[in-house]
């Protein structure tokens, strides 16, 4: 049986505000349902050079049709691959820039939204904003907990 109220029986932790449910699993973003939509943060330039955003290129293409959204920092641009939305946040302008905070809560606002109007209710993600892009987890974590509270959208954060 699950080990403590936080944790479930993979030992993950979860977290329940209202609705919202935050999950935590060690393992391969991309082994995830293929009924998730997936969502990571890029520049607007569309570069994914180094970090995540590499296999999602890699995986996902459609590097010219994000170009063609003219999305801004702080939009969201989406791709629907197998039936599901990949969520490229717009946190910054060029690669070689960093991430606001304040960037990173208007992109997922935006995700949100087009979330709720197209019915997505899993969303996978990886840490956001903290690898190359150096913000701290305990603010992001703090900052989607905000944005989706209102919502019934599941949400699971893989670490590798």
């Amino acid at each position: 049986m699950a080990s403590s109220p936080n944790e479930d029986a993979e030992g993950s932790r979860v977290r329940n505000n209202h609705s919202l449910t935050i999950t935590y699993v060690k393992g391969d973003l991309f082994a995830c349902p293929k009924t998730d939509s997936l969502a990571h943060c890029i520049s607007e330039d569309c570069r994914m050079g180094a970090g995540i955003a590499v296999l999602f290129k890699k995986k996902f293409g459609g590097v010219q049709e994000l170009l063609n959204q003219q999305k801004k920092s702080g939009e969201v641009a989406v791709l629907k691959r197998d039936g599901r939305y990949i969520y490229y946040l717009i946190t910054k302008k060029r690669a070689s820039h960093k991430p606001t905070y304040e960037n990173l809560q208007k992109s997922l606002e935006a995700m949100k939204s087009h979330c709720l109007k197209n019915g997505v209710t899993d969303l996978s993600m990886p840490r956001i904003g903290c690898g190359l892009d150096r913000l701290q987890w305990e603010n992001v974590s703090t900052i989607i907990e905000e944005v989706f509270e209102a919502t019934d959208i599941r949400i699971t954060v893989y670490t590798l």
